[in-house]
């Protein structure tokens, strides 16, 4: 006989990240039917009343503990022994009262860049704050309306800062990882990122080959479109020509509007340093770029970037997997990242693909980089002619064991055969090899390069 219970905890704020691992924990404990950890946001609120819970008033500043098992009390002990194990929220003021906004935020401690991480239709304002304020900003929230997107980006170039986002899942600067980040080996390599994974694949592709990076430049995925105008790809582009760390650019990106992709490729020529382009689709036919500075997918813009350097270009490591069983008919993606979905569809050339870290599926649930569930049910409904390709990224605020999940959903799978792109760095805590031994001993064919995974998904067919 299970029982059910939901706190509020008034006042209690925690980051919406850290929030899902602890709802996820709890939700696989022993004993516990079903658990959410958030705070009362409208959202949060609809989810937990959608597992059947009777949630009390509450603010969105609240916290709410909502747990089904059949010991509420000790499945509430564990939730709060999970929260204590947080970071601490930061220090308030001198009567202990935390700030209100970021402007005053900014005013009461001095900020060399501000990190936005609220619900959508609340960023504007925060990041808003960080821009008057002279401030770069890196918006990790999504859901902002693309009108506010460029009305930012408009007065950041006014201000002279960069505005990285909205959306914007990956970033680091000077060494510092911020969001979703791999550990990377200082160096030479300056990266211009209209994607998150796009930009995690091409440095972590360097890293394995010995060249580090000077920083990531996370400018949103809707930069380069018409109605952004690659604003901040245009000034992310400007701060690395000056920067001395950077001898060298990437740009990664999802194929652009025509007429921003001409802006970005004049500004692109008018640099002294080298500017290797992977604008996902077909290479724009009024490029003045040199061919080998223009790459199709991610892995050729990492290989034309070490050449570019006069650096030797590696073998990618991979494992084999099992043969397939039976004939193999059809591909199906299931991945976490956008851009790795898109290029891993271009490679195969046919199959059917979901990017899991869309919007439609993100929303009250973890990002599939940190909760798995979404794709551990795909693979369970995949059929025996299925060739299953998915990735798996590895780093700092990714799944801390990814394999722990997946290797029993890949070995129990129907599918004939299934394919892993394992996008990381040798030093991310994840142990990229220990993960690829996990997965191959489950049957998988594992590549750090998303591109070969695809070639040799179709090989399979």
């Amino acid at each position: 006989m299970s029982g059910e219970v939901v706190l509020v905890r008034q006042g209690a704020y925690h980051d919406s990240v850290q929030l899902m691992r602890v709802s996820r924990a709890l939700a696989e404990t022993p004993g516990v039917e079903a658990a959410m950890v958030a705070m009362a946001t409208e959202l949060n609120v609809a989810v937990i009343r959608d597992l059947g819970f009777t949630v009390p008033p509450a603010a969105p500043g609240d916290l709410l503990i909502a747990v089904r098992a059949a010991d509420p009390a000790a499945a509430v002990a564990e939730a709060d022994r999970r929260l204590a194990a947080l970071e601490p929220a930061a220090p308030g003021g001198e009567a202990g009262q935390p700030p209100l906004t970021t402007g005053s935020a900014i005013r009461r401690t001095p900020a060399g860049l501000v990190l936005v991480s609220v619900p959508g239709e609340h960023a504007f304002c925060e990041a808003h704050d960080a821009v008057l304020a002279g401030l770069p900003v890196m918006i990790f929230s999504d859901g902002v309306p693309v009108a506010q997107e460029r009305r930012l980006k408009e007065l950041a170039e006014q201000r002279g800062v960069l505005v990285m986002g909205p959306d914007c899942g990956t970033a680091s600067i000077g060494g510092v990882g911020l969001g979703f980040a791999n550990v990377l080996a200082p160096g030479p390599v300056g990266v211009v990122a209209a994607s998150g994974t796009g930009a995690q694949q091409v440095t972590s592709l360097l890293d394995w080959a010995g060249t580090g990076v000077s920083h990531i430049l996370g400018v949103g995925g809707r930069d380069l479109s018409a109605e952004v105008g690659g604003l901040s790809t245009l000034r992310a582009l400007r701060l690395l020509e000056e920067d001395p760390a950077t001898e060298l650019i990437v740009l990664v990106s999802k194929p652009a509007a025509p007429e921003v992709a001409r802006a970005v490729e004049e500004a692109a020529a008018g640099l002294s340093k080298p500017v290797v382009r992977a604008l996902l689709g077909r290479p724009s036919p009024a490029s003045s770029a040199p061919v080998g500075l223009v790459a199709a997918d991610l892995t050729a813009a990492a290989e034309a970037a070490l050449r570019a350097l006069g650096r030797p270009v590696p073998a990618w490591p991979s494992w084999p997997g099992r043969p397939p069983r039976g004939a193999p008919k059809a591909i199906k993606g299931l991945y976490s990242g956008g851009t790795l979905s898109a290029e891993a569809a271009l490679v195969a050339g046919q199959g059917d693909f979901v990017d899991y870290g869309d919007d439609a599926y993100t929303r009250g649930r973890a990002h599939p980089m940190i909760d798995p569930t979404l794709r551990v049910e795909a693979l369970a409904r995949a059929t025996e002619t299925d060739v299953v390709l998915l990735d798996v990224v590895l780093g700092h605020a990714a799944d801390p064991d990814p394999a722990a999940t997946l290797v029993p959903a890949v070995a129990r799978t129907p599918a004939a055969a299934v394919v892993v792109a394992l996008v990381g760095t040798e030093g991310d805590p994840q142990d990229p090899h220990r993960q690829a031994a996990a997965l191959r001993e489950a049957g998988a064919a594992v590549h750090l390069s998303n591109a070969q995974a695809a070639r040799h998904a179709r090989s399979l067919l």
